[in-house]
């Protein structure tokens, strides 16, 4: 594969619906096939479309699977194996979280969560039926509509796996979802004694549960959505909300949780799948732009005019570099007649009369109104071709695009643009117990809460706390989301410019959402593993026999007790099975030459999985047709197992194994039959974890009264291993877990064993798990209230009308 230093391609021209998310999937896709390798890293790649998707696309009346962001992935190679990848993302339509017009839906992970998790997981975010959320307009879909959200939670959830995402984190993540989504049912009334707002008493409990779910306290939640604290001449003063302002502050609350959470995913992702090699090595680069397409809904809000400024600034490129392209292949390229789209850039950019520096002065106003912006705008545009006002009392204004006129709707320009917080919210977010809250807030670890000029939040550099600092944080002079928008537009148009690009043209072939069905004038429209071959009757290799230096056979000591004690401390007790037994298909440190002496006259489909002897891993060994292959599975720092090269990861190495007793392994699709229960010839199996260190009762072999045996027990199903280290891993086991118990007291409303998995085996929980559990009791004891007594209501009234006289 032939690569420049910087090759852009862009899945730019389409209107939404045409498929340029869809082809950006398959363009990864196929240059992760071209680099023929079977890395990790290449899988993590592929999954963080699916990953994105979820939490940045949504329903629109255009396009089911609509990209409500734009991104851009940079894919860098060396010597045609790519070594890492980064991501940008820009503009994040944070409204939809609140407010969605008819024929649309909300992000697509609140219908994942509710379609994907168990009752008993419902249970612990604190959620219950989907028709009681305003956030999702009480929408959900069919049974098979329900079902399709389901595999894609799952999907969504291995996606978290494979990158490279902690448990807890996972945990924290949903829980905040969940906080959001029970933000957006509180309510308020007014207070009849001063004249301020109270949250209505139908909604106490989604204030409870929202609190927990967040991690803070409910009467801090309450301040920060009825209230304002400001401090004039070191006296502080509250100032009360309108209903209005409530509900404002409300649902900035909740867009900007959700918009933090996409951007520490997307920060995360490229902590996670950086390049790890020599920075001073020149990388090859391919960067792959999916960006949003033009836009002209019924309502086009702020949003809108961003995505379509977007679209001028990209078709005013593509012209520039096709007038490049004619003049210098000598074409007669002035016959050919096209849109220059130069002064709608002038309009939209502009200094200091442009369309968003006007918007950014009003919004510098306190007392700027939206109807104010829009006479500022009909005041400075007059004449203008390019612009139209809006007619009669309609609050907005048209824009003429090269692409057609879309009609804007002016309401909300200044509150979006202002991109608000409710001043205490910071200081309440960053003191919450959920540590994800807290880090999207303030740095404590991965990724802080400094948001660069592009929006996005910047890691490695710790915000400074500091007493007053949350009115600057939410001041006029904070930078706005226009400018946010034009400066991560023109990071993306350098690029474009220093990179050899290419563009792809995307057609939608329907407006109906339809498969398989192409309109024509709609149409018009739109101008491996290694492998080793087994001779039964060759001569089975003798192991150990090549000659090794002192110093080697010194090292391959240190890296087999290396990779022993990493098994003993970390792997033991989750491979055990409920008997204390190893699975008959885990065997110790056998070498690959061992390995295949065990399989060569075994069925097919046979297998064993062994303890690698070079580095903490395992590699799963298989009988094939004539031939064995060795599949390496990796520990991810997430505890998380995968076989090298696939897109699956799993909670435990029994899991992975069964997994693939029904699913075959990529590329051959070859499905685990029996294990392997025969022990090595060559003494190399558990023998190895018997020579670890024991403990001086361990080493006189007694043995602790948990383990005493018991006629009930059930036997080992491998007789003869047992007896060896697999007994003294066991011991090691329960004195770790005794010592444990001593040493360590768990928050029982935070973490707990989960059900269905061995002793010693955790489970992450939200952090104010009793709290969210008291508050759902509170929700539904009062809906049950509401219906019996609206019951009783109904049959009072129809009694009463029964002995009325007739």
């Amino acid at each position: 594969m032939m690569l420049s230093v910087k090759d852009t391609l862009s899945h730019r021209f389409g209107e939404s619906g045409a498929g340029k998310t869809e082809s950006t999937k398959l363009l990864l896709q196929h240059i992760m096939n071209l680099c023929k390798g079977n890395s990790q890293l290449e899988q993590q790649i592929l999954q963080v479309n699916p990953l994105l998707e979820a939490f940045g696309n949504a329903q629109t009346v255009m396009n089911d699977n609509s990209s409500r962001f734009g991104k851009y992935i940079q894919l860098r190679f060396q010597n045609n194996t790519v070594r890492g990848a980064k991501l940008s993302e820009y503009l994040l339509e944070k409204s939809r979280v609140v407010r969605q017009d008819t024929g649309e839906r909300n992000f697509h992970i609140f219908y994942y969560m509710f379609a994907g998790l168990s009752s008993e997981e419902k249970e612990m975010y604190g959620l219950l039926d989907p028709s009681l959320y305003r956030y999702i307009s009480g929408r959900f879909g069919t049974e098979d509509v329900a079902q399709c959200w389901k595999q894609k939670y799952q999907e969504v959830c291995n996606a978290l796996d494979m990158v490279g995402f902690q448990e807890q984190e996972q945990v924290d993540m949903q829980a905040i979802l969940a906080g959001v989504l029970s933000l957006g049912n509180v309510t308020f009334e007014p207070e009849e004694r001063n004249g301020s707002v109270k949250v209505s008493e139908a909604s106490w409990g989604w204030l409870k549960a929202a609190a927990g779910q967040f991690g803070v306290q409910e009467d801090e939640l309450l301040k920060c959505l009825i209230c304002t604290m400001s401090v004039t001449r070191g006296e502080q003063i509250q100032r009360f909300h309108t209903q209005q302002q409530a509900e404002d502050a409300r649902d900035s609350i909740a867009k900007v949780a959700y918009g933090r959470v996409f951007r520490w995913i997307v920060c995360k992702i490229n902590e996670l799948l950086a390049e790890k090699v020599d920075p001073e090595v020149e990388l090859s680069e391919i960067g792959i732009l999916d960006i949003f397409g033009f836009e002209n809904f019924a309502v086009n809000r702020f949003e809108q005019l961003c995505i379509n400024l977007a679209n001028e600034q990209l078709q005013h490129f593509f012209n520039h570099l096709e007038q490049a392209a004619y003049k210098e292949e000598e074409l007669p390229w002035e016959t050919i007649t096209f849109n220059n789209n130069e002064p709608i850039l002038k309009l939209l950019l502009a200094k200091p009369l442009g369309l968003l520096s006007l918007l950014d002065e009003q919004s510098a106003f306190p007392q700027a109104t939206d109807k104010t912006f829009v006479d500022k705008l009909n005041s400075s545009f007059k004449g203008n071709l390019h612009f139209q006002p809006g007619r009669g009392h309609v609050l907005g204004f048209s824009i003429l695009h090269y692409a057609g006129k879309v009609q804007y709707s002016a309401g909300g320009f200044l509150e979006k643009n202002r991109d608000t917080l409710p001043a205490t919210v910071r200081g309440l977010f960053i003191n919450s117990v959920t540590p994800l809250l807290s880090v999207l807030f303030t740095g404590k670890s991965l990724c802080y809460a400094t948001i660069s000029r592009t929006g996005t939040l910047m890691p490695h550099v710790k915000a400074k706390v500091i007493p007053g600092a949350d009115d600057k944080f939410n001041s006029t002079r904070k930078q706005s989301a226009a400018a946010q928008f034009r400066h991560s537009l023109m990071m993306l148009m350098e690029r474009m410019y220093s990179a050899n690009p290419h563009f792809v043209r995307c057609i939608k072939p329907n407006s109906q959402k339809e498969p398989g069905v192409v309109d024509s004038q709609v149409v018009l429209l739109q101008f491996t593993p290694f492998d080793n071959f087994l001779d039964p009757s060759a001569p089975r290799p003798v192991l150990g026999a090549e000659e090794q230096t002192g110093e080697e056979v010194k090292m391959r000591k240190c890296k087999r007790g290396a990779t022993l004690r990493w098994f003993k401390e970390t792997q033991a007790e989750k491979v055990m099975q409920d008997d204390g037994a190893f699975p008959s298909w885990l065997h110790g440190m056998i070498s690959r030459r061992e390995a295949e002496n065990l399989l060569i006259d075994k069925p097919l489909g046979c297998f064993l999985v062994r303890i690698s002897q070079s580095r903490p891993g395992y590699t799963l060994t298989y009988r094939g047709e004539g031939r064995c292959r060795h599949y390496m599975i990796q520990v991810q720092p997430n505890a998380r197992y995968v076989i090298l090269g696939e897109d699956r990861a799993h909670a435990s190495l029994t899991q992975l194994v069964r997994y693939h007793q029904t699913v075959g392994i990529q590329p051959f699709m070859e499905i685990l039959t029996v294990p392997c229960g025969q022990k090595s010839s060559e003494s190399l199996d558990y023998e190895d974890l018997e020579c670890l260190k024991l403990g001086p009762s361990e080493a006189k072999g007694e043995v602790p009264p948990e383990e005493q045996p018991s006629p009930s027990r059930p036997s080992t199903s491998r007789p003869g291993v047992q007896s060896g280290a697999a007994a003294v891993l066991r011991h090691v086991w329960f004195r770790r877990t005794k010592n444990s118990q001593k040493e360590e007291s768990l928050d029982k409303t935070r973490i707990k064993p989960s059900s269905g998995k061995k002793i010693g085996s955790q489970r992450a929980f939200p952090r104010f798990h009793s709290s969210i559990r008291l508050a759902m009791q509170e929700i539904q004891q009062l809906s049950s209230t509401t219906l019996n007594n609206s019951a009783q209501s109904c049959c009072e009234a129809l009694s009463i009308k029964d002995i009325e006289p007739k």
